[in-house]
């Protein structure tokens, strides 16, 4: 048996290995789907598993057969090849890969076994958030992307979103049309943030980026798509939306550009109508550059209203009130709402078509793949007639509607008649700013999807897939998730489970499965974690949110705290069971930090009331416990996936240069902590790591509480906006500190836990 993370074996290692492997080998040798199993399970392993494809009509496929030594994988493509060897394994306990680490542990000899026809109901699984590549992958190398596509074909995804690499086709792009190398320094944003200046949301925050990035990013492109066609995925790659730069539209006044709104407390970005003849240059020229770079695709992204509402005020009929520098009411949300039915949809289709036509002009049979998220987000104005007319004008087969956000928007696509026959992608997002909470809902994932497809409304449904704003956490979610996609909804939970936790760990005792009873009903019965945005403040828990009185009248706490202590109680009884499974240890450790945490908000309202009654003493105590708590908790993370010396440290690796490295570190630094801003995007990303907990949110409540305290000592009034101002300048401080802290895993995490729940306990 083997345990391993990230690391992967060396490529002489893994030849050698092969060299006398025998006939499967052999009849593998470099197929691309078969060294992802090389890569995954170890070359050994993996000559035990002969894959032939064999193409037919309909969705994916894959069939088994196992005898002996020998494992046969038939199948449509790469993808379903792999994913059949993987589902296979995983479901008799001998492979399990996650972001967390593998477990790999082949019997001598299998089971006689003959599966039927294992096919998915949809043609795509799709994978990725155009925010991924920001809240988790802006400093990722060669390697840690090659495990992820890696991970993709093992789960069954054939459409990855693959968005890096693009700044320098923009780069590119710009320049010919004129826009000086000084104003494009002002234009792109920081590595950690790029996926909203690419969106048109910002511009030029914590410019200039570095060209390093850029170049680094493009070489990066290339093999990421390379490896990503050779397993015949299809990749979805970027496109022009209309977001132009302040200088271009300053250059052109006479274009129809309009100043969009100010998104989150940033300052206005610049879109240009695709009726001007520009857009149709713009994007032809971006597909142009980007095929030369990169190759030709099949599928576009280009999302053009991003949580910006379309400028539908003005009927076209004064163009002084279209250009550049003019008044912002066209993007006014209250006159949007407010424009005429006829004029608003008019102009939605005029939109849509002529996007939809920038793409064709250039690759005449690509798909305009469109993220359906602005569809919920702003459902007060995209109602189904706003919707129907901006895909009105586009062929059914050249459009594609990723309805991303079912978990917390959910019933668009029906409201919409299923987005009125254009092909169109279900799934969730599930994860919000990379932040780390524990939550899912495994009962509403299967029941939601069984209803899906048995909905005869679905109209043109052709995938589904999870878009999760941030990686590495909640593994067991995209597993069970990607599972269901590939035919696993009538599988009952009982045995999903079971089938997991023996994969992961090695075994599932009954008293495993009775504790993940508790799991489930305490933690995996809640589609959204609500208290990630609560009264305009970002945080995935209280002690991840920036201070303030109000934290009294939180109430909104799902989940079932006391339940989840059970399931810890149990889990540790076990502990010595599972003594030589480091996936176990891992797992137990993100249940207790969970459930500590949600202590630690207990405690903080109890201090603020004790404070705000005039009660120094329990007060201080309480105060003193929180300080106690957060520190263990510090401490116990530290041998996690994730901490903030991961974070930091890749950030800071990404150059040899001094200057470089500081700014990676400072950019890194200020996404899990300022984000940006003035606005409400503060904490947004927030992390539950190792350096996070005793190096920034117990420091900004203890901060608090000192404030709080003397405010109640002096008989005055406490000034939460005198406090707000100075905890921002505190915050920027730390973003910009060149501190790279290190990791420091506890000597015996189990034991760590024990203490930390004893001592909440006694006291």
């Amino acid at each position: 048996m083997s345990a391993r993370g990230f690391m992967r074996r060396p490529a002489f290692v893994v030849l050698t290995l092969l060299a006398g492997l025998g006939v499967a080998a052999a009849a593998n040798a470099g197929d691309p789907a078969h060294t992802v199993l090389e890569r995954s399970l170890g070359a050994e392993a993996a000559a035990r598993i002969t894959l032939t494809r064999k193409p037919q009509d309909g969705t994916p496929w894959y069939r088994i057969e196992a005898q002996g030594k020998r494992l046969e994988v038939q199948g449509s493509d790469p993808v379903a090849m792999v994913h059949g060897a993987y589902a296979y394994l995983n479901s008799i306990g001998a492979a399990s890969i996650s972001w967390e680490g593998d477990r790999v542990a082949l019997p001598a000899r299998f089971e006689a076994f003959a599966g039927g026809k294992v096919a998915t109901p949809f043609a795509h699984r799709v994978y990725l958030n155009t925010c991924t590549y920001g809240y988790t992958t802006p400093f990722w190398d060669w390697p840690r992307w090659e495990r992820e596509i890696d991970w993709m074909a093992l789960h069954g995804i054939d459409m990855p979103l693959a968005m890096e690499g693009q700044e320098a086709i923009w780069q590119q792009l710009w320049r010919e049309f004129g826009v000086a190398d000084a104003d494009l320094g002002d234009y792109f944003s920081g590595p950690a943030f790029t996926p909203w200046q690419r969106m048109g949301n910002i511009e030029g925050y914590r410019a200039p980026l570095p060209q390093q990035w850029i170049d680094s990013k493009r070489q990066l492109q290339q093999k990421i798509l390379a490896r990503m066609r050779e397993l015949d995925m299809k990749p979805v790659l970027p496109a022009f939306a209309g977001y132009v730069p302040k200088a271009f539209a300053q250059a052109h006044p006479q274009a129809r550009i309009y100043r969009m709104r100010a998104w989150e407390g940033f300052h206005e970005t610049y879109w240009m109508d695709p009726a001007d003849p520009l857009f149709a240059r713009i994007a032809g020229r971006f597909i142009e550059l980007y095929t030369q770079a990169y190759g030709e695709g099949e599928f576009y992204l280009a999302d053009a209203f991003n949580e910006m509402l379309p400028p539908v005020a003005d009927d076209g009929s004064d163009v002084a009130a279209a250009k550049y520098g003019d008044s912002t009411a066209n993007t006014d949300a209250a006159k949007a709402k407010a424009v005429p039915a006829a004029q608003r949809d008019a102009r939605l289709a005029q939109y849509g078509e002529a996007i939809y036509r920038s793409i064709a002009q250039a690759s005449p049979k690509a798909t305009w793949v469109m993220q359906g998220w602005l569809f919920g987000a702003d459902r007060e104005f995209w109602q189904p007639e706003a919707i129907a007319a901006f895909l009105s004008r586009v062929p059914d087969e050249r459009l594609m509607v990723l309805d991303i956000g079912n978990d917390r928007y959910p019933g668009t696509w029906k409201a919409s008649q299923a987005f009125d026959g254009k092909q169109w992608i279900y799934g969730y997002v599930h994860n919000y700013g990379g932040s780390n909470p524990l939550y899912g809902d495994f009962a509403f994932y299967r029941q939601d999807l069984q209803a899906l497809l048995a909905d005869p409304q679905h109209g043109n449904l052709a995938g589904f897939g999870v878009f999760p704003e941030g990686l590495h956490n909640n593994s067991v979610v995209y597993e069970y998730l990607y599972g269901l996609a590939w035919g696993g909804t009538a599988q009952p939970w009982e045995q999903w489970i079971a089938q997991y936790t023996r994969a992961r760990y090695g075994h599932a005792s009954p008293a495993l499965l009775a504790a993940w009873k508790d799991l489930e009903a305490s933690i995996y019965g809640t589609r959204y974690w609500s208290p990630r945005w609560w009264d305009r403040k970002a945080g995935a828990y209280l002690l991840f949110k920036r201070p303030t009185t109000a934290v009294v009248a939180f109430d909104d706490k799902p989940g079932d705290p006391p339940r989840l202590r059970r399931a810890i109680d149990a889990l540790l009884a076990q502990a010595g069971q599972y003594r030589d499974a480091p996936l176990y240890r891992h797992d137990l450790v993100e249940y207790a930090r969970h459930y500590l945490t949600l202590q630690a908000d207990e405690l903080l309202q109890q201090a603020v009331r004790a404070y705000q009654g005039g009660d120094l003493a329990a007060g201080d105590r309480l105060a003193g416990k929180l300080a106690d708590l957060a520190t263990g908790l510090d401490a116990l993370l530290g041998g996690q996936q994730e901490t903030l010396a991961d974070w930091t440290g890749a950030a800071a690796g990404y150059s040899d240069d001094p200057a470089l490295r500081r700014y990676y570190l400072a950019d890194a630094r200020a996404q899990v902590s300022v984000w940006g801003g003035d606005g409400n995007l503060a904490d947004y990303a927030s992390k539950a790591w190792q350096g996070m907990y005793a190096g920034f949110y117990l420091p900004r409540w203890q901060r608090f509480f000192a404030a709080l305290r003397q405010a109640q000592a002096s008989g005055q009034a406490f000034d939460q906006a005198a406090f707000d101002a100075g905890s921002v300048r505190w915050e920027r401080a730390w973003a910009e500190r060149e501190e790279i802290p290190q990791r420091q895993p506890p000597a015996d995490a189990v034991a760590s836990i024990r203490r930390l729940l004893e001592r909440l306990d006694r006291e």
